[in-house]
């Protein structure tokens, strides 16, 4: 099999997130509003989790409650600064999981696949270290996200410069995560999308979440030299173009195959045709 391209460097990535862990807290918003809607789903399900596996959660993952269901949790993450102080932990990159097969009744993934190079490898991993009914659910930036900053970093390159690099890693749709999630084997594959719009009064303070997320340039590719000029135009266009800056999170949730899950028909086994179903219908 051809091997995926290289877009990220997975170890760029991880020093950019060890390098935040310290003062994080300051900038987990987006984190703490995913692992808030994770816990919300795990409470719906009204199930037990007896051992889970949670990737990029860190010290949120205090934000389970009791309804969730969650017993023995894992801690992982690509840089071992990210990961909390006490518990079970692990620092282990999504595209090469150390963990046996059928081995966890729940896997969490928190805002880390969006610079992953193989996600359907990764979400194949993922789903193979699932016990059989096992659930999968992951956070992960979409397509809109950054979308008014990368279109300002665009302008303003092109303008003072008369060129322009690619600044911003690019993301996936919802599509393209669903197809993901049924490529990688996942049962009854669901996506749906959270939008999130936030309002800068002053646009720096974006690029300052950014770095306390650890979410900065992780591209394999060299860019040109980001010069000062250019950033500072690109913050006016920002300004003027509203200061809201939006984010995607997708969420995708599949659970490991189970002969006991519902199956979909096979073809050619309704009983009533379509035509008929229209008829009655009108």
């Amino acid at each position: 099999m051809t091997a995926p391209p290289q877009i990220f460097d997975r170890k760029l990535y991880a020093r950019r997130r060890g390098r935040t862990a310290g003062n994080f807290a300051a900038y987990d918003f987006l984190h703490r509003r995913a692992m808030e809607d994770v816990n919300d789903r795990l409470e719906s399900v009204n199930r037990q989790f007896p051992l889970a596996a949670f990737d990029g959660a860190g010290a949120l993952a205090n934000l389970l409650t009791q309804k969730a269901g969650v017993g023995d949790l894992i801690n992982i993450d690509l840089a071992p600064a990210r990961l909390p102080a006490g518990g079970l932990r692990l620092a282990a990159d999504a595209e090469a999981l150390p963990i046996k097969g059928e081995s966890l009744d729940l896997f969490v993934s928190m805002l880390t696949l969006h610079t992953t190079n193989d996600l359907v490898g990764a979400l194949t991993q993922a789903r193979m270290a699932l016990k059989p009914d096992g659930l999968f659910i992951a956070a992960i930036f979409g397509e809109e996200t950054l979308s008014a900053l990368r279109a300002a970093l665009y302008r303003a390159e092109a303008e003072v410069t008369g060129g322009a690099s690619a600044r911003i890693a690019p993301f996936a749709g919802v599509r393209d995560y669903g197809a993901a999630l049924q490529r990688a084997g996942f049962a009854l594959p669901v996506t749906d999308i959270d939008k999130v719009s936030v309002s800068y009064d002053d646009p720096l303070k974006l690029l300052k979440d950014l770095r306390g997320m650890g979410e900065t340039r992780a591209l394999r590719t060299k860019a040109a030299f980001l010069r000062r000029d250019v950033v500072l135009r690109a913050m006016t266009i920002f300004a003027e173009s509203g200061g809201r800056e939006q984010f995607d999170i997708v969420y995708l949730t599949g659970w490991a195959p189970h002969e006991s899950q519902q199956q979909p028909l096979k073809p050619g086994s309704a009983k009533m045709s379509l035509k008929d179903a229209i008829k009655g219908a009108s």
